[in-house]
């Protein structure tokens, strides 16, 4: 006995190269057991692989049995013979996976190169598209040489009628023909199938563990916090009157105006620094580390913590920062007023960045708190103390994060990253304030104190 695996099988067909559209193992029974012609002298058993699939291809074919030449079946010697063919009927094989195909198989039609099984028979694209369609149609076709035609590659083009009873003398079937409403049936029952398999495969989520609330003196810190924050804020609000205004004149030639506008930024820059020190002062374990050590960490947190309490001002509807709740400045505001766009550009980026995490007061003043708290800044003498004063701004912002957007699992780490992110914005500065210099645009004392500029 002679049997085919699926292993045997090639992938033929048109479209998409492939005349299968199921599973792997076929079995074909449109037609049952028939009889093979005179001529094989040997019986053929195919086994079958089991499961049963539909036989088609993307022109949407019903299963049928095959067409087979007979140089394509190898036979069993101890088999009978079968039954001598009917006149007029075409070859027909019992059921069972498709022949290998070797590549040199020509269309039982035409005579082109098949490209594989269609509608029951080894047939080319041509063919197959020919047949389809005029089986879904109903076309009816005349001869001009009264149906003595011998169709081959030429005259497949010439006579329509002599290529359709060609088709259905080899063995072509009207019933393995899927008209355009079974196709779009098929194709709409196929999506629905992948669609279940992708809902069915989709990994449920694992349950949100249970977060503990924060500690009674954890909570207290961050209200503590976020009052100081305030604190300091409506010093600077009241403070405000004494900031040169920002000049009304637009003239870029102006010397002048462009010097108000520096100093309408210097100082804004000054009040800045001096929330800073004195929400520094008040931050517990800060007054604990030497005055050198102090010193050191602020000149270098300085900068990075007036960029923090940027973003928290951005607004993205206008793409503006709003300082003491009144003024509001664009990226040309600060050309105008004599930074260059290699640092604005960037200050917009990073505070955009901030305005989408969407952080609150709490989570702010903790960020600026973990900022100051730096031990790896220049200068600085006892790393081993500032570590340990930073930890526990560190643990609250980790467990207030969990409490408040248990479903983020990457906020913590998100947040850390900004830090880093300062730490480039800080070189950025730094070569600003060279290049101000470069301008002669000479900066306060206390500006020139708390970024190590040297006049």
């Amino acid at each position: 006995m002679s049997s085919l695996t699926t292993a045997d099988i090639t992938d033929v067909g048109h479209g998409d190269g492939k005349v299968f559209d199921g599973d792997d193992k076929l079995q074909l029974d449109c037609l049952g057991e028939e009889s093979l012609s005179s001529e094989i002298k040997h019986e053929v058993q195919l086994v079958s692989l089991g499961t049963q699939a539909p036989f088609s291809d993307a022109a949407g074919e019903l299963p049928g049995s095959l067409v087979m030449e007979p140089g394509d079946i190898k036979g069993d010697p101890a088999a009978d013979p079968p039954p001598a063919q009917t006149e007029g009927q075409p070859l027909k094989r019992k059921k069972g996976p498709a022949p290998k195909m070797l590549g040199n198989e020509v269309c039982s039609v035409c005579g082109d190169k098949a490209s594989g099984f269609h509608y029951n028979v080894l047939s080319c694209e041509g063919c197959k598209g020919f047949f389809r369609r005029s089986v879904i149609k109903g076309a009816q076709y005349a001869c001009k040489n009264s149906g003595r035609c011998e169709m081959d590659m030429y005259m497949r083009r010439k006579c329509q009628q002599c290529r359709l009873r060609k088709c259905r003398e080899a063995g072509m079937l009207e019933q393995c023909v899927l008209s355009e409403e079974q196709i779009r049936v098929k194709k709409m029952k196929k999506q629905q199938e992948e669609e279940t398999a992708r809902t069915s495969t989709v990994v449920t989520p694992n349950p949100i563990p249970d977060v503990p609330p924060l500690a009674p003196e954890q909570q207290e810190m961050i209200e503590k916090l976020v009052a100081m924050q305030k604190q300091c804020n409506k010093r600077s609000f009241l403070e405000r009157p004494k900031v040169t205004p920002w000049p009304q004149s637009q003239d870029p030639l102006n010397r002048e105006v462009r010097q108000q506008r520096f100093a309408h930024f210097t100082e804004l820059a000054i009040m800045s620094v001096q929330e800073i020190v004195d929400f520094a002062k008040q931050l517990p374990g800060f007054l604990e580390l030497t005055r050198e050590d102090q010193i050191a960490l602020l000149k270098t947190s300085t900068i990075e913590i007036m960029l923090l309490e940027t973003s928290r001002r951005y607004d993205p509807a206008l793409e503006s920062i709003t300082f003491l709740k009144d003024f509001s400045y664009n990226k040309d505001d600060f050309a105008k007023a004599g930074l260059q766009f290699e640092f604005i550009n960037p200050i917009f980026e990073f505070s955009k960045g901030m305005n989408d995490l969407h952080l609150d007061e709490a989570e702010y003043a903790l960020l600026i708190a973990i900022n100051i708290f730096s031990a790896d800044r220049p200068n600085v003498q006892d790393h081993d103390l500032v570590e340990r004063l930073q930890q526990p701004y560190v643990d609250l912002l980790h467990s207030y994060i969990r409490i408040k957007r248990p479903a983020d699992h990457l906020m913590f780490p998100r947040m850390l990253m900004k830090l880093v992110s300062l730490r480039t914005l800080s070189s950025v500065h730094s070569e600003q304030v060279f290049a101000l210099r470069l301008q002669d645009k000479k900066l306060p004392p206390l500006l020139s104190e708390i970024w190590d500029v040297h006049e």
